[in-house]
């Protein structure tokens, strides 16, 4: 079996997101049927048929879709072969780094590490994307090579998949959250949004005998806070969705065996060892990241 040629691996990428042969040629800048002998030519040296053709274009197999993963993978470590061998000779980190993260994480985590970053590092530029925390979310993002670093639950609280490393970065208690004022908080529907819907909180509720009789679902904890605010409901959230709870909130601590989730980073063995995100997981550990916020008892 012939190794892929990088032309050929950027070829099976281009054709698995753009989802057929002649969308991906134009992305690329190649004919058609260059693209359709490449994706040929991967398929006998792999040993497998990587995409179904149809006339609605063309979409990974199974066999395809790791395939594509892996491709990504070694593309990536490709693009970062420059920085990392002119990092090596002369001390500097420079490229870009990829991050996915939730989106609380991303507002109130990231600000301040990615100014140190720039201040130590200031040929090394972040990319963020948002990632719902659903399904496998950032760590998702880092395995299906598409960020090299994701922000996200990691064990005890959450399992990470296979293929990753990570690190804990701190536990993070949830808070009961209800409208000022509220003569009897717990009579009030719940408001909850989907990436809450969670192991962290499912067990500490099947303990509970005052479970909310009705449920307002929102589309993000933002919105679950300005509900709260506006005497909709009451609201268990972590403190990190939290933040500085403006007016019309009241905070108060769930007390002893209140849920709790860690959060740290994950990336993979090999992106561990790049000079870019090295630098970032350094300055993701010196900072002080745990949130906090005004809490009544």
């Amino acid at each position: 079996m012939s190794d892929l040629t990088p032309t050929e691996l950027r070829i099976l990428v281009a054709v698995a997101e753009a989802r057929g042969f002649t969308a991906a040629a134009s992305r690329i800048g190649m004919t058609q049927s260059a693209v359709s002998h490449a994706v040929r030519a991967s398929e006998r040296k792999l040993g497998a048929v990587l995409f179904e053709r149809g006339r609605s274009g063309a979409r990974p197999t199974a066999a395809g879709e790791r395939a594509v993963t892996q491709a990504r993978h070694l593309l990536r470590l490709l693009d970062t072969m420059g920085s990392e061998t002119r990092g090596a000779a002369t001390g500097t980190v420079t490229g870009t780094v990829r991050i996915a993260a939730f989106r609380s994480a991303a507002a109130k985590l990231l600000p301040g590490v990615l100014n140190e970053l720039s201040d130590r590092h200031p040929a090394l530029h972040p990319r963020v994307a948002i990632v719902r925390d659903l399904g496998r979310g950032s760590a998702g993002e880092v395995l299906n090579g598409h960020a090299d670093l994701g922000i996200t639950t990691v064990p005890p609280t959450s399992p990470v998949p296979e293929g990753l490393i990570h690190g804990t970065l701190f536990e993070e208690r949830y808070l009961l959250v209800a409208p000022a004022g509220a003569a009897d908080p717990r009579a009030l529907p719940l408001v909850d949004w989907s990436e809450n819907c969670s192991s962290y909180t499912r067990q500490w509720w099947a303990d509970q005998d005052w479970m909310p009789q009705r449920r307002i679902m929102a589309e993000d904890d933002s919105v679950v806070l300005s509900m709260v605010a506006a005497g909709l409901g009451i609201a268990v959230m972590p403190l990190l969705s939290i933040g500085e709870a403006g007016e019309g909130v009241t905070v108060t601590d769930l007390g002893p065996g209140a849920p709790t989730r860690h959060l740290g980073y994950v990336t993979t063995p090999a992106l561990a060892q790049t000079l870019g995100v090295r630098a970032l997981i350094r300055e993701l550990r010196n900072a002080h990241l745990a949130p906090d916020a005004a809490v009544s008892r």
